[in-house]
């Protein structure tokens, strides 16, 4: 245990009183308000007797610590205040990148959102009948001229999504699902568990690389509520192995009058394999093949917001609307604005163009390249050689969970400045201002401008010209604790 110090050092403590009147301290009562203030000054106070009490106080460091205490408690005050939540440059050549928020949304999407935003809506208000209206009709109509005959209901995202058709359909029943498709998704969520939270009875059948349409039926009986298939958009299990195909699992549903309901996920609704990614079924053609209920998120390859989407029968619809948690798990105004807003987007046949993910998936390794080229070039200008930058084939992913086998050929640019280590470099750019998230691949900093808009990349470029310079001590992080 250290022996307290003598008074006499803790006498040398600023008291509060006078801190309080000093005219840099008064001066930030106007902008965060004299009982915040008075807070975060209290602890950088107690902090400093920490230091006193553990002989970490100088005389000079305390002299030094009353002369600044003005501007250090400004740093911390505007630094709490800061959000986490910052824009970065996407240089990975992740498409659907989670960490990084997913999906991009378009003008289109950004432009619905604003218009609501900052007043009141129409989110829960019939114009036409003057009265209270219903919020689950905001898309329902767009997504009824995509999946025609089918109904739909939008929730937070696909895990609630899924959660809630469980519940629904099978709250103290059976659910039989294959045991390949048992998927564990991002944040080490596990189907079993969101199916336990929804009450319903898992029930597993084949083995995890062999699944016949007999291990079904052989598990249907009285007990059983939902014959349940999960799209495994992952991971991929190849060699020997052997799945059940959803019209086969309709069928059965059919004759044994079970609904059969498919997690796809990834949200696709166009043909991809036409770029060589033939393995990411789209809604439609799931719900042509049988499901009679399909989920899927909305910030994936749909491009849209954080949502989760459930389509299919009606009656099935009409009771998960129905369902108490329906309330929990709903959605708002900017949700459904940017919801709207993409789903027309693909109903007027411009997702290629006009939606970011699916804009950068169709872009060719050439038209990356180009670019690639033209930031090293800039980069070495810049720099004078000092940063040197050169341009090599690689591959992009989809990312998010879909298409976990398919690689879209692209053009990368491999960054070195003096005997840095990659390491160092990606630390360099990840801290900066705006932060730029690359990778290392082969022992190198590479960056891929497919997922870098070409409005991004004269910072992109600012940012890696500025390598050349030590990176600086930033401030602190927040006030001290």
């Amino acid at each position: 245990m250290v022996d307290a110090p003598p008074q006499a050092v803790l006498r040398r403590l600023p008291k509060m009183d006078a801190l309080l009147r000093l005219p840099a301290v008064e001066a930030l009562f106007e902008v965060h308000g004299r009982e915040r203030v008075t807070v975060v000054l209290r602890e950088m106070v107690e902090e400093l007797r920490s230091e006193l009490v553990s002989g970490g106080a100088s005389g000079e460091r305390l002299g030094r610590w009353t002369e600044e205490v003005g501007e250090t408690l400004r740093r911390h005050l505007e630094s709490e205040q800061q959000s986490l939540l910052l824009p970065v440059i996407n240089a990975t050549g992740v498409l659907v990148h989670t960490n990084l928020g997913r999906s991009p949304l378009s003008a289109a999407a950004i432009e619905g959102m604003v218009s609501v935003a900052g007043g009141y809506s129409t989110l829960e208000y019939d114009l036409e009948k003057g009265l209270r209206g219903s919020r689950s009709v905001h898309a329902q109509r767009l997504l009824g001229r995509i999946f025609p005959g089918a109904a739909s209901h939008v929730v937070n995202n696909n895990a609630a999504a899924v959660l809630l058709a469980l519940n629904t359909l099978a709250e103290g029943k059976e659910v039989v699902v294959s045991r390949g498709e048992l998927v564990e998704i991002g944040g080490s969520f596990r189907i079993p568990d969101v199916m336990r939270k929804g009450q319903a009875i898992l029930r597993e059948v084949g083995t995890t690389n062999r699944t016949r349409i007999s291990d079904y039926e052989e598990a249907v009986g009285p007990s059983t509520g939902l014959l349940l298939k999960v799209h495994t958009s992952n991971y991929r299990i190849v060699g020997f192995t052997s799945q059940v195909t959803l019209a086969e699992l309709a069928a059965l549903g059919k004759r044994r009058g079970l609904p059969v309901m498919v997690d796809q996920g990834s949200g696709n609704l166009m043909d991809l394999a036409g770029k060589g990614i033939g393995e990411e079924p789209s809604v439609q053609r799931l719900l042509s093949d049988g499901a009679d209920i399909v989920t899927f998120s909305g910030d994936k390859l749909l491009g849209g917001p954080q949502s989760g989407i459930l389509v299919g029968r009606p009656d099935l619809i009409e009771r998960v609307r129905k369902n108490p948690l329906s309330r929990a798990l709903r959605v708002g105004k900017i949700t459904y604005a940017a919801l709207e807003a993409t789903l027309a987007v693909h109903l007027a046949g411009r997702a290629a163009k006009e939606l970011p993910v699916l804009r950068m998936m169709e872009e060719t390794a050439e038209s990356v390249g180009r670019r690639a080229r033209r930031s090293a070039e800039a980069v070495e200008r810049e720099t004078g050689g000092a940063v040197r930058a050169e341009v090599v084939p690689g591959v992009s992913v989809v990312g998010g969970g879909a298409a976990p086998t398919a690689e879209i050929p692209t053009s990368l640019l491999v960054v070195r400045c003096g005997d840095r280590s990659p390491d160092a470099l990606e630390e360099a750019l990840r801290r900066g201002r705006p932060p730029v998230i690359a990778r290392i691949e082969s022992d190198r900093l590479v960056l891929d401008l497919r997922t870098v808009p070409e409005d991004q990349e004269e910072a992109l470029v600012r940012a890696v010209a500025a390598l050349k310079e030590p990176r600086k001590p930033r401030p602190p992080a927040g006030p001290p604790r």
